[in-house]
């Protein structure tokens, strides 16, 4: 039981959405039609971006690139907004859950020296709403995008369009955020940001090649099998140790979810319940769906049973704000902030959490209940 427990503690989503596939398998009989349960193009993706942005943050890009930002400005204040700007815009490109793993670690090494633990959990809370936020504009910002862009064919320009409004919004909501709960103190005397050597010119080339191979396959210009056997060919020579930085668990999570949603589509009462409640308001349901199952699995979940992919997009990416799991990448800056001593945490990091993330919600809700998709 125990050792039970504890598998679910380290990556729920995995465990029950692998154990309702099982389930599902008992109803629908595993036949041939399995095999066209499962998006293969998605994987050969997720599988490849994940891959380059391994290998890149092994070779230091991004902790050289934010060194060098920080050595330029000083003021908590200034270093929280940095640090958080930072956190939006590279989550479209890194996806939130890898932004977040390299950033946060970076930022409580650069903010304990302010010695000021409120400012502190502010700032993590602002670097993960900005980086849920950010990666919603693209795509690539977070494996529901790449799953719903690719699931319903959409086109990249009117994907960009779609969310503009609301990233632009919560850019806006951030930067006020920030001025308001972090504090503009000077650091004390210990205070130094740590020098990072220039990560290898000819790799981080050879990465960048490969992420614009992956990018326009994600556009539909390069076949993804191209793509994936290109990616996998230059890391096998280029550095095998960016594979253990792969999130198997979350690819093998899609696949479960893949199964999951294939038999429930053959199974006609459940099928048809769940298209009338989604088709009732697609976008609320995504959002309130996203609070209990988290956003990825809500997305490939409802994705079987309504055409509005636009509406799901907008709603499984709001929706990613609300609880500690709407966005499983949140739980990433809690633990972070979990391991801090009693001195640095400053305050109750859930309460505040929540307040931030409902509030921001409700913003960006009535954002769209003014614009619509229009």
């Amino acid at each position: 039981m125990n050792k039970i427990r504890s598998l679910l503690k380290k990556d729920p989503v995995l465990y029950i959405s692998g154990s309702l596939a099982v389930v599902s398998a008992f109803i629908v009989t595993p036949d041939s039609e399995y095999i066209g349960y499962i998006n293969f193009r998605v994987l050969a993706i997720l599988f490849s971006l994940m891959l380059v942005v391994s290998a890149c943050v092994r070779i230091g890009t991004f902790d050289f690139m934010t060194s060098r930002l920080l050595k330029k400005i000083s003021g908590q204040r200034h270093v929280s907004a940095l640090l958080t700007v930072l956190s939006f815009f590279l989550a479209m490109l890194l996806t939130n859950d890898v932004t977040l793993v390299t950033l946060v670690p970076f930022a409580i090494m650069v903010l304990k020296p302010f010695k000021d633990g409120k400012s502190l959990m502010y700032t993590l809370i602002f670097m993960t709403v900005a980086t849920n936020l950010g990666s919603m504009l693209t795509p690539i910002g977070n494996p529901q995008n790449l799953y719903l862009y690719t699931n319903y064919e959409m086109n990249l320009k009117s994907f960009l369009i779609l969310m503009l409004p609301y990233s632009a919004v919560s850019l806006v909501l951030i930067a006020i955020g920030i001025f308001i709960f972090c504090k503009n103190i000077t650091a004390s005397d210990d205070a130094q940001i740590k020098n990072v050597p220039v990560p290898s010119p000819v790799r981080l080339g050879i990465y960048l090649l490969l992420f614009t191979l992956c990018v326009l396959t994600v556009a539909g210009y390069v076949h993804y099998l191209i793509m994936l056997t290109v990616t996998a060919a230059v890391m096998l020579i280029a550095d095998r140790k960016a594979f253990k930085g792969v999130d198997y668990a979350l690819l093998l999570t899609f696949v479960f979810f893949f199964v999951l949603i294939g038999n429930i589509g053959r199974i006609p009462a459940v099928s048809d319940t769940l298209s009338t409640i989604v088709g009732k308001n697609t976008v609320l349901t995504a959002i309130l769906s996203s609070q209990i199952i988290s956003n990825v699995p809500a997305a490939m979940l409802l994705s079987a049973f309504t055409d509005d992919g636009e509406a799901l997009v907008i709603g499984t990416n709001l929706g990613g704000l609300g609880t500690l799991i709407a966005s499983m990448a949140s739980l990433i800056t809690y633990k972070y902030h979990a391991g801090l001593t009693a001195k640095e945490k400053g305050g109750n990091y859930i309460l505040a959490f929540s307040v931030i993330n409902v509030v921001f919600l409700v913003i960006l809700y009535i954002v769209y209940m003014l614009i619509g998709r229009s």
